[in-house]
């Protein structure tokens, strides 16, 4: 392989992984105890299909998978399914965000809709 055709190469490589950045994924307990247990940036997302406001942070959210400051993962938790999760994490409405940084709880909003407000607190985890 030429020199120029490795530069586009690894160029193409770092921009396709540049632009999903953020990563949104279903939450499952194994996803969580993952990061959790390698000290990574996680944040979840209690959400529910019928809550206008989820609706609108879905938005935001795939709004901010292109900013390549957010290496971190957004894990969705059913809000009206995932009641032990809420009850430990003393969740009291959908449309609430909780980051962390491995275990350690960072930051948490609840209904905020705002990309900028809502990068800021995604930040506090990185």
């Amino acid at each position: 392989m030429n020199y120029a055709r490795l530069i586009a190469v690894s160029a193409l490589m770092f921009a396709a992984s540049a632009v999903h950045a953020l990563t949104v994924a279903p939450y499952s307990a194994a996803a969580l105890a993952a990061a959790q247990n390698a000290g990574e940036p996680v944040a979840l997302h209690f959400h529910a299909t019928w809550c206008s406001t989820c609706k609108a942070q879905d938005k935001a959210f795939t709004e901010l998978q292109s900013d390549p400051s957010l290496k971190l993962t957004v894990l969705q938790a059913d809000y009206d399914t995932e009641v032990a999760l809420k009850k430990q994490l003393k969740v009291r409405s959908q449309s609430t965000l909780i980051v962390f940084r491995g275990s350690t709880e960072r930051s948490r909003s609840s209904g905020d809709t705002q990309p900028e407000r809502l990068k800021a607190l995604l930040k506090t985890a990185l």
